[in-house]
């Protein structure tokens, strides 16, 4: 028995829901070989029982495949994340929550929903960051006006720039203008775990984070990185859209991280000039696939004019239109989020230690 040859027999345990092994993840390591005795430890991300148990069983039955004896894994899964604000893996502990963005595709206005939460958020007298982690297509630094500054450094850690209240940091203030970035996904999971390590962030309340589209390794490394507090999905009232942003809520779901909403964006079109709103695209069609994850529509955002004017002149509406339709309805959502924050705080969750997969006697159980 050899690592190469335990490693090649855990390559075929996948990662339950998903399609990749828990040997491509890095989940694997401290391998301990004595004989035809194999000890492992699985660092996972989910800490639900069933998920421990699959991958406990799955491991085991793989190993004894290829001639191991005695398989004595221990998965280690987190704290669950509402119990998350101080406990668990945490590799930016001076953030106290941590709010996932996301969504099933792109172009539904996940990232100008991120800035106006968090400028809503700071104008609620909260200590709030603003990571873009987008890394593919970084949109924040336009949005908030900070397209032409270059972020500075102190040691080996980079300082966050500062525009309108927030703490801010993006790919796209790394890198060249127009430079495009071809990277694979063990890059674009460094690179995460860079922007919450060796950013220099301040005490910060809430961190919001705008993730890329999808359910990839982006997300994924933020599970595993930092306990996220809360996730919310952002979506377009089509039935295109719809179908995409049931994948990101089933993604919360198998991560283990409460929803704090849906917001339904393009919904409805206020005319300029008579205030009229009209349904051009639909309007509450979210509300079926809410039902459906137990979670609520947290704000429909309508189309104005000035949202894209502030987006693409880096004058965020929250901050420069307060009095507007869409602020009011982002303040009505930030302020939602905030409160199941401090629910999620004050309840301090469920304690999983006493938790473990079911062994033969004798045999060695999962330590969660």
């Amino acid at each position: 028995m050899t690592e190469e040859i335990v490693k090649s027999a855990l390559s075929k345990v996948m990662y339950p829901g998903f399609t990749k092994d828990i040997v491509t993840f890095g989940f694997v390591n401290n391998i301990v070989i004595n004989g035809n005795d194999v000890s492992f430890n699985v660092d996972i991300t989910s800490s639900a029982p069933e998920v421990s148990q699959q991958i406990f069983d799955d491991a085991t039955k793989e190993l004894k495949a290829v001639g191991a004896e005695n398989v004595t894994p221990t998965i280690k899964a987190p704290t669950m994340p509402r119990e998350s604000s101080s406990r668990g893996k945490n590799i930016a502990p001076q953030v106290k929550n941590f709010l996932m963005v996301s969504s099933g595709k792109g172009g539904v206005g996940k990232s100008t929903t991120s800035v106006n939460i968090a400028i809503s958020l700071a104008k609620m007298g909260k200590k709030v960051g603003l990571l873009d982690a987008d890394i593919y297509g970084p949109n924040i630094p336009r949005m908030m006006g900070i397209d032409s500054v270059r972020p500075e450094v102190d040691g080996n850690q980079v300082l966050p720039i500062k525009a309108y209240g927030l703490e801010v940091m993006s790919m796209g203030s790394l890198m060249e203008d127009g430079q495009a970035l071809i990277w694979r996904g063990a890059m674009i999971m460094k690179a995460i775990e860079q922007f919450l390590r060796d950013i220099l962030w301040s005490e910060l309340d809430v961190l919001v984070i705008d993730m890329p589209p999808g359910t990839g390794d982006a997300q994924l490394t933020l599970a595993q990185s930092v306990p996220v507090t809360v996730g919310l999905t952002v979506t377009t009232p089509q039935a295109v859209a719809l179908d995409d942003s049931r994948r990101s809520l089933d993604m919360f779901k198998k991560l283990n991280i409460p929803l704090a909403g849906i917001v339904e964006n393009m919904s409805g079109f206020i005319a300029p000039d008579t205030g009229v709103e009209y349904d051009i695209f639909g309007k509450g069609t979210s509300q079926p696939m809410a039902d459906e994850f137990e979670t609520e529509i947290i704000a429909e955002i309508p189309i104005e004019p000035s949202i894209r004017e502030g987006g693409d002149s880096g004058q965020p509406i929250t901050f420069v239109a307060p009095n507007s339709e869409s602020s009011k309805r982002y303040m009505k959502a930030a302020e939602s989020i905030w409160a199941m924050i401090e629910d999620i705080n004050k309840e301090g969750g469920v304690d999983n230690a006493a938790v473990q997969p079911t062994t033969p006697p004798g045999k060695s159980a999962c330590s969660m």
